[in-house]
């Protein structure tokens, strides 16, 4: 009996119909049932959405890649070498092979094409599900499938290959394939020597299955590949030439090896400005040093009985030492999710987050769009391949926290307002320190969600937006002349008259909004960490609110307000017959004024400073902000007086709601420094799991 990992090759099939046995036997209760239903649904409503997307795109704008392989004037149709075009980036292998199905392909570029993909997406969810590290309990066990179908369906790499018209979901559902579903170990390698025919740093997986005890498996894999690739090279001896040697050499194919998409090492080296022969070095040197480290550690996670995380981590490692990795063939950094990372249950969850956010989210939403990240941005999908590859401690299973992670430092239980209601059951919760990962990656994606929001809600370079703007702004001017606070006019002028107040408030205004509020979250985090969550709670809050607001009530400030006189002492003289006047206006929505959150932020920034501060200087530095926020904006003509009364409003209600739904501060804070966890008050709680918050 052949072994993987050190364990008889068909135990897996005994875990497999053991569970399935008992599965079947026990039955879900009716809320997992419910969930799975609902999950099941999700993924369904995602599956249908990606379809509809490529297939209401028109013809010409989506499945570019596929076009130019087998449409009329494709490259699969002419008679030169595949890669004349610079479009074709498989290997002559697939060429080959996808030559023939050209005439069938073009006549059902569409729909045959994009569901055929969507089966295969679907295939690799279920096949991941089923090969989770033993043992699996019968919740995850149920919802598995589900779960992975959903996130491979709005994760980069698929959207590209669904957008594009790829291929590269082929060759990481044939390794998979491969190693966990058929029987036999040739017939797997087999599969994986397919799959490197098409993807050849897919070879990594060929020492893995040797070092594995898989030998049979090992010489068939690496025979496959040979006798593809010699196929293809007897029948397209020039293309062959042009793959093998000059893309190998590292030339990029389908876009320049420097290009941001290139999410390799060798792409990486080409951007940050090394070139020829010390660059190709280089390159070597690195890769043949990451595939070692790789190896060895699938090797150790494969005989601790994690097979799927062996395979992430080996396909994570193909990721970084390919010349070219394309977006659509970056789905191994997705599987790289099923490791465990952290002995505390509240830093259980960081690992899986931060891959998720990266595979799903642009990576400028991710990081700041400033000169000094660049290189950490460009290259961010590289380094989570890295991480998984290389670095990660992913716990093995016989460590005591695989299982049981370590008990987490809480404060005392806060009373949620609505904690009966049934589908806020995670109001009921106990608090724990917050992971600062998390909070970072959450800080970020939230304010790159409210910064797209804003500049959707009805833009300043809409004609009809801006007019129904300005009279918006001539109905805020009536109303604060009819309360006779109507002051911007004459502060403004007021201070442009004074050189030195006017650059310290338009410095005021630039840099402490977001300053201010980020040091205090900052110091919250690390001295009090159950105060940060109610605060940082109640800031989303009022943020939520304000974009309401924004989209709701679009309205311009002072100083594009033709007629009135106003000076913009921060952004310069605007054109304002012009509608796309000044450079912030591709940027950021210019109406976006009602409620400020200039001062709505600086407002909360002096609230929690007044309430939480242990000194009455500190209480009155923090009221003194919202203060000069106030002037700030007012005497830039950035706002109206009762733009800052929206803010405040808007400020009040993110306090309300946290009120309302998570209990009073006081009496999270009166627990002082975070202790043990507390005990369970019910028997029927023990049953809910616990949440960080």
């Amino acid at each position: 009996m052949t072994r993987w990992g050190g364990r008889p090759r068909g135990v897996v099939d005994v875990e497999h119909g053991g569970r399935a046995d008992t599965l079947a036997t026990a039955g879900p209760g009716a809320r997992l049932r419910a969930a799975r239903l609902a999950l099941w649904a999700v993924a369904a409503i995602l599956a249908v959405r990606q379809m509809t997307l490529v297939l209401t795109t028109p013809s010409g704008q989506r499945l570019t890649d596929l076009e130019t392989w087998v449409g009329p004037e494709g490259v699969l149709h002419v008679n030169g070498s595949l890669y004349d075009s610079t479009r074709f980036t498989g290997t002559p292998f697939a060429g080959l092979v996808l030559k023939p199905l050209t005439r069938a392909a073009e006549q059902a570029l569409g729909w045959g094409w994009t569901f055929g993909t969507l089966l295969l997406v679907v295939a690799l969810g279920l096949v991941v599900a089923r090969a989770l590290p033993r043992p699996v309990g019968r919740r995850t066990a149920l919802l598995a499938a589900p779960v992975a179908i959903s996130l491979l369906m709005v994760s980069l790499p698929v959207r590209n290959t669904l957008w594009l018209g790829q291929t590269s979901v082929i060759p990481v559902l044939l390794v998979l394939l491969g190693c966990f579903t058929v029987r036999g170990e040739r017939t797997g390698g087999v599969l994986i020597g397919l799959a490197a025919a098409l993807q050849p740093t897919v070879l990594l997986f060929v020492p893995l299955l040797w070092f594995t005890g898989r030998r049979r498996a090992a010489p068939a894999a690496a025979a496959t590949f040979a006798g593809g690739t010699l196929l293809a090279w007897a029948a397209m001896p020039g293309d062959s030439f042009t793959y093998w040697v000059h893309h190998m050499a590292g030339a990029g194919l389908g876009g320049s090896a420097d290009a941001l998409a290139n999410q390799s090492l060798h792409g990486a080296l080409l951007r940050s400005g090394l070139s020829g022969p010390l660059e190709i070095a280089l390159f070597l040197l690195l890769g043949a040093a990451v595939a070692v480290l790789a190896l060895r550690r699938a090797v150790g996670y494969a005989r601790d009985g994690q097979l799927l995380l062996a395979v992430a981590v080996t396909g994570c490692a193909a990721v970084a030492v390919s010349p070219t990795t394309w977006q659509h063939q970056l789905l191994w950094v997705l599987l790289a999710v099923v490791g465990r990372v952290g002995t505390r249950a509240a830093d259980r969850t960081v690992w899986p987050v931060a891959v998720i956010m990266v595979t799903t989210l642009p990576a400028t939403m991710m990081l700041p769009n400033t000169p000094v990240m660049y290189p950490l941005r460009d290259n961010l999908v590289l380094l989570a391949a890295l991480a998984a590859a290389t670095a990660v401690p992913f716990l093995p299973r016989t460590s005591p926290h695989y299982d049981t992670p370590a008990p987490t430092a809480y404060a005392r239980q806060i009373p949620a307002r609505l904690g009966r209601v049934p589908l806020l059951p995670f109001l009921r919760r106990s608090l724990t320190r917050p992971n600062l990962l998390l909070e970072l990656l959450l800080i970020r994606v939230t304010y790159a969600a409210y910064a797209q929001v804003r500049l959707a809600a009805t833009g300043g370079s809409n004609e009809l937006a801006r007019e129904t703007a300005e009279h918006h702004g001539r109905m805020v001017l009536d109303a604060e002349r009819f309360l006779h606070i109507d002051v911007e006019h004459a502060v403004n002028h007021a201070v442009v008259q004074v050189g030195w107040l006017r650059g310290f408030l338009d410095f005021y205004y630039e840099s402490f909004h977001f300053a201010v509020p980020l040091t205090v979250l900052a110091v919250l985090c690390w001295r009090r960490p159950v105060d940060y969550r109610w605060a940082r709670t109640s800031l989303g809050f009022a943020t939520l609110l304000a974009l309401i607001g924004f989209w709701l009530f679009p309205l311009a400030p002072p100083r594009l307000m033709p007629g009135l006189g106003f000076i913009d002492t921060v952004h310069g003289a605007q054109d304002l017959a012009n509608p796309d006047y000044g450079a912030m206006t591709a940027i950021t929505n210019q109406y976006a004024a009602m409620p400020s959150l200039h001062f709505g932020w600086s407002l909360w920034c002096g609230v929690v400073i007044a309430v939480l501060a242990p000194r009455r200087w500190m209480r009155a530095l923090g009221l003194l902000h919202p203060l000069f926020t106030l002037t700030a904006i007012v005497a830039t003509a950035n706002h109206w007086v009762l733009d800052a009364v929206g803010g405040a409003l808007a400020v009040g209600g993110g306090f309300a709601l946290t009120y309302a739904l998570l209990g009073p501060r006081g009496i999270a804070a009166d627990s002082g420094e975070v202790g043990r966890p507390p005990a369970p008050r019910k028997p029927q709680d023990q049953s809910q799991p616990v949440t960080s918050g």
